[in-house]
């Protein structure tokens, strides 16, 4: 199989979606790998490093996608990419279809085979392709909350730990899965008094028994989060409802009962955010204020440590391109359960029930 690496596009967006060992891996399989010319400096791959491993360097991305059967990104295509997808070419990468309906248009269009690694999920739950981006995510949510508190930056000044005889920061997290519990551990590492809300018990029993004595658990519900909203410095939105929208937990209207200069990261954007007043924003203008509140809505997060992400993401993408380009489409999926719940558009058809109901679509299933 040809497999095709470009270059990503997306402002400040230095991932890759290969690493020169996954090349080797392909190479040394029968596969042709072509990579786009600097498709991995960001991430501190030299070209000669992926040419060393086997893959063939091609100019531009027109040349990726034109000769390609597998595609393989981080980030979803934007429109400059959309009209390079070919029908029948598999996509393999980050989609987050749910508040895209444009870019769902397109795949749908383009006839090609989407599989959004955010909804391969295997029978016990878990988000294998999701976690490492999770967990950078979940961290990086309190280095940037701390940052934005700055006074300099538009926040209240307050430092999360405080100094002795100052009262900490308080930081409230909305959902207490993968980013939940990685922005506590950050949050609680830099001093600050820590909250988690969430819905599942189990969860929640799980940070408690971790960091007994040293956050709050609370049940999520709008009683409690309001009453969290009027003590934060920062609030973390760390909300997922896989393949869906994400819920609209914080209202306009909540915006009144935060502090002034107080700092929302809201880490669910990718699906939609998780406050009536996110909307996306990029690592060359990360924030924005409503009603006295910074927003903090950039989509592609983990871009921003391309050198920890990228080789975080190919560990867990890698196998499943291997079974893509060794099996083929159809008896990789017929094959892997979870790598079949991946596939969001199949030539022209809405696979993932999610995505459909987010954008009130009908849903196919795969015809084998």
């Amino acid at each position: 199989m040809i497999i095709g690496v470009p270059r990503e596009i997306k402002d400040k967006e230095f991932r890759v979606g290969m690493v020169p060992a996954g090349v080797k891996s392909l190479a040394d399989r029968g596969h042709t790998v072509l990579v786009e010319a600097g498709a991995g400096a960001g991430s501190g791959v030299a070209d000669a490093e992926y040419r060393a491993a086997g893959a063939e360097i091609v100019a531009a991305a027109d040349q990726v996608y034109g000769r390609a059967e597998l595609v393989v990104k981080v980030k979803e295509p934007l429109p400059a990419e959309y009209g390079l997808l070919r029908e029948g070419q598999i996509l393999f990468t980050y989609l987050h279809l749910a508040p895209l309906p444009e870019l769902t248009q397109a795949l749908l269009d383009r006839k090609v085979i989407g599989i959004a690694y955010e909804t391969v999920r295997p029978d016990d739950g878990s988000l294998p392709l999701l976690a490492p981006m999770s967990q950078v995510a979940g961290r990086m949510a309190i280095q940037a909350g701390a940052r934005f508190l700055e006074k300099e930056a538009g926040g209240r000044g307050v430092l999360l730990g405080g100094v002795p005889g100052v009262e900490r920061a308080h930081v409230t997290i909305i959902g207490a899965g993968t980013v939940g519990g990685n922005a506590a551990k950050m949050a609680m590492g830099l001093g600050a008094e820590v909250t988690v809300l969430g819905l599942r018990i189990d969860q929640l029993t799980a940070l408690e028994t971790l960091y007994a004595g040293k956050l709050t658990t609370l049940f999520s519900n709008r009683h409690n989060l309001e009453e969290e909203l009027r003590r934060a410095d920062l609030v973390v939105g760390a909300v997922l409802l896989p393949g869906r929208s994400a819920p609209k937990l914080i209202t306009r209207e909540m915006l009144g009962l935060m502090k002034k200069g107080s700092v929302i990261v809201d880490v669910a954007i990718d699906q939609g955010g998780c406050a009536e007043t996110s909307r996306p924003t990029t690592h060359s203008e990360p924030v924005y204020e409503v009603d006295g509140v910074l927003h903090y809505c950039v989509a592609n997060m983990p871009g921003a440590v391309p050198r920890t992400s990228t080789f975080a993401l190919t560990n867990v993408t890698l196998p499943l391109v291997e079974a893509l380009a060794d099996k083929g489409f159809r008896q990789a999926v017929v094959e892997n359960v979870a790598l079949r719940r991946g596939v969001n558009v199949y030539l022209g058809r809405l696979i993932c029930p999610d995505v459909a109901e987010s954008q009130g679509r009908v849903c196919e299933e795969l015809p084998f």
